[in-house]
Formats: structure tokens, sequence, C-alpha cells
């Protein structure tokens, strides 16, 4: 594809997930898209709930628009939070809008979403995936799934520190002193560093765990202690740097090892997830009636199944004195820097596609090669061609 960059619009439409507030764009980047040839449409209302009004986007050099039919037709590329798949309810009015051989880029949970992303290849759309990004030095600066986790870990601690019984930080008061809550982190990626990190700050004693030995550093430099647990976990993440499902048995004999950790704890934060997985359960009820009375587990791990037991996907509940929060979409509820930092993110993945000032689709890109899902009417992405059962040899052509 070899078309100017400065013919191309950029289009930002209005998130329709149910709750969804953030936008795929704020005003202050706008002049950046501008520099790289693109005139930018934006639907009315879209930055609205992220603390964005149509006068803030306008004053920077956007145009607006009321109709949602006329910015899937005119606009070359479409930047979103929730694409297709990712929102495959409200997304699903959106296929007859999409321009054939215009550029999608946002969230589509393809590996849980593959009918979907068949759909989607029949609109004859170009969709990137942000979130199959490889773990790449290169590609740090548009990792939407790590921004999103830094929100997610940070807002978790707070959820915890609502719903607790006790405060976080040790007090020396005229009452006497009071006890720091003590805190049990599981999972040491982007998401439990950032809860690491906010526990620490609100005053909490802070435990972590995960699989991965080599992130003891990160932990202990955060002024957490890592949790010792004699398991091989070499397999622990994939070739993409994406944890990796590590089966039953291993789980099974973890849960073992952390009940003695659980039982002395007052807030646990889970954070682990199996892209286009179940998540595993890491804490069963059992090791929830041992916890003390008051006690609190935030689950980020909800939208996948929990790796809690007893979680509800949504909800907030009750059970053996212990309250066990579900929450969905947490970067959503603080929209205003999710949005800057996702946001900034596209940018940076848009840089990638201009090349000599023209949309160049350069397969040997690495970035480019693994986040492209649909091309020509087809399946192209080859982790999602195989959930679907499409080999490279036989490609998957829609009807569309």
């Amino acid at each position: 594809m070899a078309d100017s960059a400065a013919s191309l619009t950029l289009g930002v439409p209005r998130e329709t997930y149910p709750g969804e507030r953030r936008v795929a764009l704020i005003p202050e980047l706008i002049p950046q898209f501008a520099k790289l040839g693109f005139k930018v449409q934006i639907e009315s209302g879209a930055g609205r709930q992220a603390g964005y009004s149509d006068d803030a986007y306008t004053a920077k050099g956007a145009s607006i628009t009321n109709s949602r039919d006329e910015l899937f037709k005119v606009c070359d590329v479409v930047l979103q939070v929730r694409g297709y798949g990712s929102n495959a309810e409200a997304g699903r009015e959106d296929l007859s809008r999409i321009k054939p051989g215009g550029i999608l880029i946002g969230h589509y949970d393809p590996l849980s979403s593959a009918v979907e992303i068949k759909e989607l290849a029949g609109t004859k759309a170009i969709s990137f995936a942000i979130e199959l990004l490889p773990r790449i030095t290169r590609a740090q600066s548009m990792d939407a799934l790590s921004s999103m986790a830094t929100i997610a870990g940070y807002k978790a601690v707070l959820l915890a520190a609502d719903q607790l019984s006790m405060m976080f930080p040790m007090l020396m008061t005229a009452a006497g002193t009071i006890a720091p809550a003590r805190t049990f982190v599981i999972g040491a990626g982007v998401a439990g560093l950032q809860a690491i990190a906010t526990a620490k700050r609100l005053g909490s004693v802070v435990h972590a765990y995960d699989v991965r030995p080599a992130v003891r550093e990160q932990v202990e430099s955060l002024g957490a202690k890592f949790v010792e647990m004699e398991l091989d976990a070499a397999d622990a993440e994939d070739k993409g740097g994406y944890a990796r499902e590590l089966g039953e048995d291993f789980y099974r004999r973890q849960r073992e090892l952390m009940t003695r950790v659980v039982k002395e704890t007052n807030v646990v934060i889970t954070t682990a997830a199996i892209p286009g997985k179940k998540a595993p359960v890491l804490i069963t009820e059992e090791m929830v009636k041992v916890m003390p009375a008051g006690s609190v587990i935030v689950d980020l791990a909800a939208e996948r199944g929990g790796n809690c037991e007893l979680t509800e996907a949504g909800k907030t509940i009750e059970k053996h004195d212990t309250i066990i929060v579900g929450p969905l979409n947490i970067p959503s509820t603080i929209p205003l820097h999710a949005s800057q930092m996702y946001a900034k993110n596209l940018l940076a993945f848009v840089r990638n596609l201009v090349k000599d000032g023209a949309i160049d689709l350069n397969m040997e890109d690495e970035i480019i090669r693994d986040t492209l899902l649909t091309r020509d009417g087809e399946v192209v992405n080859a982790r999602v061609k195989e959930l679907l059962g499409v080999s490279d040899a036989t490609p998957e052509r829609s009807d569309g």
C-alpha cells in the first residue's frame, strides 16, 4: 500500500462498549499526527467521558463529525480503544460501515475472538490488534497492554484500601500503635509491580511472588519481600514474552505453598492472566477460609475467569469473612490518564507504519507482521489462523 500520507485522513469514533470511557486520541497529539501528514476527524463526543471536549479537538486542528457512517467511510485509518472482537455486540454495527482497504487499529481480543476476526476479514479491512505486539525493545513505546496494566495495578490497591477493615500504614497514635496491613501481590509483571509500588507508598508491608525468579530484583527494588517457592517454572513465558499456561499440577503445588502466605495476609492482589486462555486458579476457597477476617482479594484476572475460585466478574462479594473484588475494565475508571497513555502508544504504532511519506505494510517488520489480523478479505495472523484451524497452505478467505 503506497498512498501518500498527506492524502490520508485519520478518524476516531466514539467508543460504544458499555461503560468504556477512554478515547483513542487526545487533542495534544493531533499536531504530531499532522506532522505525519494526517488530517484528523473525530466523532462528536468521542473524548467527552475522558475529559476532552469537541472544542479541545478543534482547537488542535481536528474536524468534528456527527456522522459515524461518514467517519468510517472517509477515513483511511481508524483508531479505537475497542474494535470488533473486544466489543462483539455493539461493535457488530460497525462492520457495515468499515471502508474496504481501510486501516483499523485497536484492541480486538483476537485470541479469544477468532470467529469475530473472521467476520472482520469479510469487510476487507486491514486491521491491527495492538495487544499482539511482540515484547521487543523497539515496541516498548507502543505497548498498550503495559500502559493499561500500570493503571490496573495502581487502581487495584485503591480498591483494596477502600474495602479493607484496617488502614495500610503503621501509625503511632495516642491510642496506641496501629500495625500495618500486609499485602501479597501474585504476579510481578507490569500490573503487579505497580501494585507493589502503590501498596508500599500507602505504608503496607508487601510480599510478592512470581513464577519467574528473575523478577526478584525488581520486586525487592520496590521494597517488597520476594516469596520463595521451590517450583520449576522454566517455561513461564512464550517466545513473545507473554505468560504461558503451566499445567494444573504446577498450579496445584503452587497453591499448596501459597496457603501459608495468604493465611497471614490482609490484602491479596492477583494478576495472572494467559492471553486467549482462562485464568489459572491460584486462590482456592480453602485458602480464602484461612485468611484473617476482614481481608480483601482484588482479582485483576476477573475478566478471564479469575485467579480466585470464588471471584464473580464485575461484582464485589463477601465469602468466609473476606471481601472478593472482581473488577472489569479498570483502565476505563481512570479515563484521562488511560487515554493519554493509550493515545501515545497508538501514535508510536502509526509512526512505524509511515515510511517516506507513505503507509508501508512491511511484512518483514516483526511489529507489523505480528499485529496484523486481516488483509484483502483474509485472516492473515498466524495465531488466529491456528485457532480457526486454517493452515498457511490453505489460507482463510471470507465471503465478503
